[in-house]
């Protein structure tokens, strides 16, 4: 459950809100009763999360990049928050490959200008780190990474974000008395508002909302796939208790689906499809693709024996509540509200009250 107590007038800085999973926890949060200020890019994308639903009107927007640390510093130092949600990123693999430089400079010393700002201030008691599945040495192998395996990565992203952790692990061992830090590694993260390129949920929905075949590159990929709200529930879950004093909450910690409910590329293609009401088959590319990971799990047995979480949508329900989203939206309908029903929902499903009693 989701203490909204706790979050009622509480200062939240969010780090990459303009982006979609910042976007999705900045419109939580604020639904929470949370006082959150975002520092961001430019959307990243037309259309995007942010955008269509006008989160600009509910959060303190800051425009601004953490490549450049005074205005990261700037930024914290005037919001004075309490926590730090450090979602900022450059998140794609493909992209990755093509310009490795800005993916380092934005996941590596982005994310240690973020805990530069957090250590040097006196207002902010915990930070928040949100990470990757793919920050693990990946060995394509069947069983489920723990947050005691070793970082690696084949790529410049997976391998920014490996990086990226053995930062949050020096500054969380180096300055104790300072903010207590966390980071949370997520699986493919999924739901409405995701338009970025090269990712296998937003070019399916592209592809159908323009009447034509998706091109899918890598059907017989496993991912942890799970809902966005998923994920956040479980990065508020650590924020929470490391607001409440719990400072052993200060850690990795991996946020995935049922060893259950894994599935490949192909089995998503099909029920999307399928719940779209859509006709046909997709196809393959024919030129030759970078190099992608074909197996990842993840093993999140210390999330939920420790915080209590643990998945409370199906796969199957995940994709459903996307599709809705987005044919609701593509039909005319208010994409704040259909989220913000969306996170109502949700709540009310970790709360244990049914949607039936919920609506």
């Amino acid at each position: 459950m989701v203490n909204a107590a706790l979050w009622e007038g509480r200062r939240v800085f969010v780090t990459g809100h303009t982006g979609f999973k910042g976007g999705w926890l900045s419109l939580w949060l604020q639904r929470l009763g949370a006082h959150v200020t975002g520092l961001s890019l430019p959307a990243p994308t037309q259309p995007s999360f942010f955008e269509q639903t006008r989160l600009s009107e509910l959060v303190h927007h800051i425009e601004g990049d953490i490549r450049d640390e005074r205005t990261v510093a700037d930024a914290i130092e005037a919001a004075r928050p309490e926590i730090v949600f450090h979602l900022a990123a450059q998140p794609l693999v493909r992209y990755s490959y093509a310009n490795p430089v800005e993916t380092y400079a934005t996941n590596v010393m982005g994310t240690v200008h973020v805990l530069e700002a957090c250590r040097t201030s006196d207002s902010v008691q915990a930070v928040v780190c949100v990470t990757t599945d793919k920050c693990y040495e990946n060995r394509e192998w069947v069983w489920p990474y723990r947050e005691s395996d070793p970082m690696g990565g084949y790529d410049p992203y997976s391998s920014s974000k490996g990086a990226a952790e053995l930062a949050i692990a020096a500054y969380r061992r180096s300055y104790p008395r300072k903010a207590k830090i966390a980071s949370a590694r997520a699986g493919n993260v999924i739901g409405g508002g995701d338009w970025a390129e090269d990712r296998l949920i937003p070019d399916i929905i592209r592809a159908l909302i323009a009447g034509e075949r998706p091109v899918i590159r890598n059907p017989a990929s496993i991912r942890p796939w799970q809902h966005v709200l998923e994920a956040l529930s479980g990065y508020l879950a650590i924020g929470e208790r490391l607001l409440e004093g719990h400072d052993e909450m200060a850690a990795a910690w991996n946020f995935g689906p049922s060893d259950d409910d894994t599935q490949p590329v192909s089995w998503i293609v099909d029920q999307i499809l399928a719940a779209w009401g859509a006709e046909g088959a997709w196809e393959r590319p024919s030129a030759p693709q970078p190099h992608e990971a074909v197996l990842l799990r993840l093993d999140s047995s210390k999330a939920r024996s420790e915080l209590g979480w643990r998945p409370k949508l199906s796969l199957n329900e995940a994709l459903t509540k996307i599709v809705d989203w987005h044919k609701d939206v593509a039909r005319g309908g208010d994409a704040r509200a259909i989220s913000l029903r969306q996170i109502d929902e949700y709540m009310a499903r970790r709360a244990g009250v049914s949607e039936d009693q919920w609506a």
